[in-house]
């Protein structure tokens, strides 16, 4: 009787083992649900990315005043009869 409870015992071990540690265990399984939310954190931020960079595309399309903007931001360009000013505020050290 005992060695039938003794091979129980190591037979529900054995399966304890593999079911915390094995290839598909528990252990994974909790790894793989991390990982999972990781990247659906990621693809939610790439996906407000995506809608940002889609309206901006829309506008730029659709209109000019887009384009002009960016073109006075970015390029520093000006129209035709406007004057460029630059106004430099002086810092602490040259005061």
């Amino acid at each position: 009787m005992k060695s039938i409870l003794t091979i129980l015992i190591v037979l529900f071990l054995l399966l304890q083992y593999r079911l915390w540690f094995g290839t598909g265990g528990l252990i994974r399984l909790w790894q793989i649900n991390q990982a999972v939310e990781v990247q659906k954190l990621e693809n939610s931020k790439l996906q407000e990315r995506n809608l940002a960079l889609e309206a901006e595309v829309i506008d730029l399309k659709r209109g000019l005043e887009a384009v002009e903007e960016r073109a006075r931001s970015e390029l520093g360009m000006i129209k035709k009869g406007e004057t460029f000013v630059q106004v430099i505020t002086p810092s602490e050290a040259s005061r």
